[in-house]
């Protein structure tokens, strides 16, 4: 099911940094969140929930390596099988091929017109 991982490189720059010069935590999560939504809006007509939304309520990092300016890295994404309402998402980050932050997330979908959550089956990635 390779179309259920996405991935991106990002070029580290100045505004990723923190006052000790390496990629600021915060700055993780803001990618975390942001390849998880870029990967939907490439998924989401595939499936039967085009006009809902995920949350994010639990998330969950793991920082192994620094990582400095002008370091390229690789961001994988992808679903794991969901824990009833909620969908797990992996979120990987790789500078040279070595794994420095690994995420995992939990996300609940929302219903579009009522924003009340919407169960998704066990099954509902298999498209």
């Amino acid at each position: 099911m390779s179309h259920l991982i996405h991935s991106k490189e990002i070029l580290v720059s100045d505004e990723h940094l923190d006052q000790i010069h390496h990629v600021n935590n915060v700055q993780y999560v803001h990618w975390v969140e942001e390849i998880a939504v870029e990967h939907w809006e490439l998924l989401k007509n595939k499936t039967k929930f085009a006009k809902d939304y995920w949350v994010l309520v639990d998330h969950h990092i793991q920082y192994k390596k620094q990582v400095f300016k002008g370091e390229t890295l690789l961001v994988k994404t992808y679903p794991e099988k969901p824990e009833g309402i909620r969908q797990p998402r992996k979120v990987e980050f790789y500078r040279n091929g070595e794994l420095v932050v690994d995420s995992r997330t939990l996300w609940v979908l929302f219903d579009g017109q009522t924003h009340r959550i919407k169960r998704i089956e066990s099954d509902w990635l298999n498209f």
